[in-house]
């Protein structure tokens, strides 16, 4: 057996961390566009990711400064002017979590006001009233009909902390429990009936106490690890971030709460309080605010990292030596299913396939009244032909080998058998040198190159009539005679990467069999069989990964079977139950155009396998 180090090129790595956070913790900040309007603070944002969200209100300028009334929708890269608020303000409250189509504003400076206005994703509307008039508030909600603020300023001047709490229903607001340490400059967010109120100034200074809304009471729970006020926040109980403010200095820290406890992840750039946050904990946008010297029209955006693994690539392994775990990232497979593609602008049975399930070729065929030589490629939606790519010689139930830009069309039938290899270099086909023997209906290693393949199998009455087992490799110029096939056959499927790695399985001898054959690249070996038994089969992928599909038992037949290395496994059936079809692609992701259904048909159908890349860890 090979020792890790000769297989992936290093030794076994020992760490004392993951190389990649999971999740939100491993996510990171970027910039986004910049508002329209510079200088702006105390704008509020609502969102349900950073790529559909709305700023309104603050203030410019100054000193004196400026309250306004502008609104900007974001789209993912650039901020719009759209209709503004009724009522200037700035240091007001919302609902940063809330769809763009229904947000929440509502209170505000510069000395308190009641009002709150509803956003429908085109305009603004006034509705109930606060019952107390506050600014500098906490707010929270999940859309424009369900919301809660809390603390805050009260007036008149001198402004008071407050520990008054409030919730809308669609239509008023309502007086709840108070929350337990009065404070102003806070930050929310959550939900109506479960939010978090963070942070703040409680007088005479700064807090990082945190207290949970259930719907009828709010509890004290674990403290920011930054204490800060001016702060922003989004998202869930569950799943939030808590961003920037003051220290009394401006901060970039981010907080991730996932529940139970508070972690420090990536940094703003910029350093800043006093501004507007939209989104959920893992989309998130972040606008204006106040920087250590001036106020800002900056744009962050926050992602989660890429994988939502501690490790990013399949196969990576590593032992993390302070917690004794081994780890291993492994790619899951799930259940693969046929599923409806575009269909071939013309029937065609026994027509020949290779490429990928994006990337398809389809060649040659029979039609009545007979063989024909048109190339057309897939692009995963639709066919398109290839204008002046005909076959050299029009012919049926040839081998097909390569991608859709470089194969091979080997051997197959018009009038007599043939021997005859075609190159197609994605837009014509050339005669290259031809097999050592004339046959159809074989099979080959389909995901092999236009320099290094193999063919097996077919009928001829080339020295006597009847089923072949005779197979040749193909180095690129010439094919040379390799060890035969155990059972000679005809119309068998084929899968496999190159001249020393394929199989061969089901086909006519002449009877039907159900025998699958293994290529080392010197003999076949006789391995785990077919669980039904057929000929006129498609198949495609390699010899730890293939699938077989469709054929002849003799009735016709949709079976598919995954072939794993070392069995077959009966999966999901096709649509349409056909035998003599052009096939292509892998063992997870493969297209199977045509055939017999009877009639001759065009359907085109692909097979898919969702897969994920997901964590082992071995604990001692």
């Amino acid at each position: 057996m090979a020792e890790y180090k000769a297989i992936h090129g290093t030794l076994f790595q020992h760490k004392t961390s993951d190389p990649l956070a999971a999740g939100i913790a491993g996510g990171s900040w970027s910039t986004g566009g910049a508002l329209n309007r510079g200088n702006s603070v105390f704008i509020v944002g609502a969102g349900t990711t950073n790529t559909a969200a709305i700023a309104a209100g603050g203030n410019v300028g100054g000193p004196p400064y400026t309250d306004v009334t502008n609104t900007e929708s974001y789209n993912g890269s650039s901020w719009t002017e759209v209709n503004d608020l009724n009522t200037a303000r700035n240091s007001s409250s919302g609902t940063p979590s809330a769809p763009y189509t229904s947000a929440l504003y509502h209170g505000g400076g510069p000395v308190g006001i009641t009002s709150n206005e509803s956003w429908d994703g085109t305009s603004w509307s006034e509705t109930g009233d606060l019952n107390t008039a506050r600014t500098n508030h906490m707010g929270a909600g999940a859309s424009n009909t369900s919301a809660i603020t809390a603390g805050g300023e009260t007036t008149p001047r001198p402004p008071a902390q407050s520990v008054n709490a409030e919730t809308w229903d669609g239509s008023s607001w309502t007086e709840v429990a108070n929350i337990n340490d009065a404070r102003r400059h806070t930050g929310g967010l959550g939900t109506a009936t479960a939010a978090l109120l963070v942070g703040g100034d409680n007088d005479p200074g700064f807090t990082d106490s945190v207290e949970e809304w259930n719907g009828s009471s709010w509890t004290e729970i674990t403290d920011l690890n930054t204490t800060r006020a001016y702060v922003a926040g989004c998202g869930t109980t569950t799943e939030g971030l808590v961003i920037g403010g003051r220290t009394p200095s401006k901060t970039a820290v981010t907080e991730h709460w996932n529940g139970s406890s508070w972690t420090e992840i990536a940094d703003l750039a910029t350093a800043r309080a006093s501004f507007t946050g939209a989104g959920v904990g893992t989309s998130s946008l972040y606008a204006g605010g106040e920087t250590a010297t001036v106020y800002t029209n900056a744009t962050e955006e926050f992602n989660t990292a890429g994988a939502t693994d501690t490790l990013q690539n399949d196969g990576q392994a590593f032992y993390r030596s302070d917690t004794g775990d081994f780890k291993v990232s492994l790619t899951q497979f799930g259940t693969g299913a046929w599923a409806s593609g575009e269909n071939l602008p013309v029937s065609r049975a026994s027509a020949m396939g290779t490429g990928t399930a994006t990337e398809g070729l389809v060649f040659g065929g029979y039609l009545a009244p007979g063989v024909h030589a048109g190339t057309y490629k897939y692009d995963g939606s639709s066919w398109t032909a290839v204008s002046g790519g005909d076959l050299n010689q029009a012919r049926q139930t040839a081998a097909a080998i390569g991608t859709q830009t470089s194969a091979l069309g080997v051997a197959g039938y018009s009038s007599t058998y043939l021997a005859l290899t075609e190159q197609f270099n994605g837009s014509t086909w050339t005669e290259v040198a031809d097999l050592n023997l004339a046959r159809s209906n074989l099979s080959g290693a389909g995901l092999g190159s236009v320099t290094n393949t193999i063919v097996f199998g077919g009928i001829s009455t080339v020295g006597g009539a009847g089923a072949k087992d005779e197979a040749e490799t193909w180095d690129g110029t010439s094919w040379t005679e390799v060890s035969d096939l155990n059972t000679g056959r005809y119309s068998i499927g084929g899968a496999g990467a190159s001249n020393t790695s394929a199989i061969g399985f089901g086909g006519g001898s002449p009877s039907r069999v159900d025998n699958t054959e293994q290529w080392n690249g010197s003999s076949w070996t006789e391995v785990g069989d077919l669980n039904q038994v057929k000929d006129n089969l498609g198949g495609a992928g390699n010899v730890s990964s293939a699938l077989c599909f469709g054929g002849s038992t003799p009735s016709l037949t949709a079976n598919t079977e995954a072939w794993n290395g070392s069995a077959w496994t009966e999966v999901s059936n096709l649509g349409t139950a056909r035998s003599y079809m052009a096939s292509s692609g892998t063992g997870v992701s493969a297209l199977a155009t045509g055939g017999e259904s009877p009639p001759v048909t065009n359907i085109t159908e692909e097979w898919t396998v969702p897969q994920s890349i997901s964590n082992l860890t071995i604990t001692d």
